[in-house]
């Protein structure tokens, strides 16, 4: 198989979590891949139309795309390690969480595209407050009512989420998310702190 990714991506940085986690890693070519959504660069046009990565092509189907579908499929081949996504009805909470993580992706990576690829007179201060308050009131949501389940086995949900946090330190620092949230900063940490994620930090801006 191989993986089209970008090491500062979030949404590629799921799936090698997922494939450090479950000795997968060998199983993957790495293929990278740059672009934006103005200039598409070298991202895999022919295998994703969409332009986007993460994009897992198979030898024996179609390439897959969007990081939800390519964890689900890499999470069903794996032999070892945890069980990322966990069977109903603990499954729905997992894959609530896991689009939570993603939701606040999305919206901080709509926060960074508003500054990077915009000319300042065309930025709108109240498009990028509105993205950050879809990312505060998620964070608001994690730490108040799914810090049990951030707490228990390791799972996708808590992966995308681990993903999200680093990605608003990566690229959103000034926000500082962790000093309303203080539940969640520490958990946080203790996610850092595995051997997966510590292998896949995006590297310095």
């Amino acid at each position: 198989m191989t993986l089209h990714y970008s090491a500062t991506s979030p949404y590629v940085r799921k799936a090698m979590i997922l494939l450090h986690e479950t000795g997968m890693l060998d199983s993957v070519t790495l293929a990278p891949s740059m672009g934006t959504p103005v200039d598409p660069g070298t991202m895999p046009v022919g295998a994703n139309p969409l332009g986007k990565i993460p994009a897992l092509e198979r030898d024996d189907g179609c390439t897959l795309y969007d990081s939800r579908v390519i964890c689900q499929y890499l999470a069903a081949q794996a032999t070892k390690g945890p069980a990322l996504y966990p069977a109903a009805p603990a499954l729905w909470e997992t894959l609530t969480l896991e689009a939570t993580g993603d939701g606040i992706l999305d919206a901080a990576i709509l926060m960074r595209y508003e500054t990077a690829l915009r000319a300042p007179e065309q930025q709108s201060a109240a498009w990028i407050e509105g993205q950050w308050q879809k990312i505060a009131r998620s964070l608001t949501a994690l730490e108040t009512r799914w810090m049990a389940h951030l707490e228990g086995p390791l799972t996708m949900g808590s992966i995308a989420v681990g993903c999200a946090l680093t990605y608003l330190d990566f690229r959103h620092a000034d926000r500082d998310w962790r000093a309303s949230h203080p539940t969640l900063a520490a958990w946080e940490a203790k996610f850092a702190a595995r051997d997966s994620a510590k292998a896949t930090v995006p590297p310095a801006a």
